[in-house]
């Protein structure tokens, strides 16, 4: 196991429209908040980065990647609701999840249909790649939470391993939209090498 000089969190878009009440709810999302900030208070040491992953959507009629389902009903594939609009309440991270004020933050999104927070910007960053702000800090090995399993999730933590980090899901910090597409994510995650656990040690 890696040492804590050498771990990142990434908290993946635990944002409101995300969260139960949102524009595009995941069940148990609200939980999930919790426990993260609870596992954080926990664990802080074990990590050398946090860092946190939100959508930040340009509204419409600026958004025309195809991300929002317009003029038509959502197929919540590649097209979806309104959601996580930049500098709405709903963009936000949810109240529940308190960050380390060092936190290296992300918007993704912005004009393209981002589901990994590698394909986001970091934020004051002078636009470096997250992978090379984890790189720089040292980092070797990195371990995903949020929302939800079956998409960003997943998509963030299968990036990271093709970025050549070792990338672990925390599973019970996570929450998913559907079984279905869960199965079939996570097949493909430990397909390529990410390790897929819990946040309790086992043994």
């Amino acid at each position: 196991m890696s040492t804590a000089g050498t771990r990142a969190l990434i908290v993946v878009d635990v944002q409101n429209d995300f969260c139960e009440g949102g524009a595009l709810a995941v069940t148990g999302g609200n939980a999930v908040a919790r426990a993260v900030t609870g596992y954080l208070e926990q664990q802080s040491d074990r990590y050398a980065v946090v860092v946190a992953t939100r959508d930040w959507h340009a509204p419409l009629p600026d958004t025309n990647d195809g991300h929002f389902a317009v003029g038509a009903e959502p197929d919540y594939v590649s097209t979806w609701p309104v959601h996580c609009v930049a500098g709405t309440p709903g963009a936000e991270y949810h109240p529940d999840l308190l960050l380390p004020a060092s936190t290296v933050h992300v918007r993704k999104g912005q004009g393209r249909q981002d589901y990994s927070g590698f394909e986001g910007q970091v934020v004051g960053a002078d636009g470096a790649p997250l992978a090379d702000v984890l790189t720089a800090a040292g980092v070797t090995d990195v371990d995903v939470v949020g929302l939800a399993t079956d998409h960003c999730v997943a998509a963030t933590a299968s990036d990271a391993r093709a970025a050549g980090f070792g990338a672990t899901v925390l599973l019970d910090l996570t929450a998913a939209v559907a079984a279905p597409t869960t199965l079939r994510a996570v097949a493909r995650l430990a397909d390529a090498g990410v390790g897929l656990t819990t946040s309790v040690p086992t043994g």
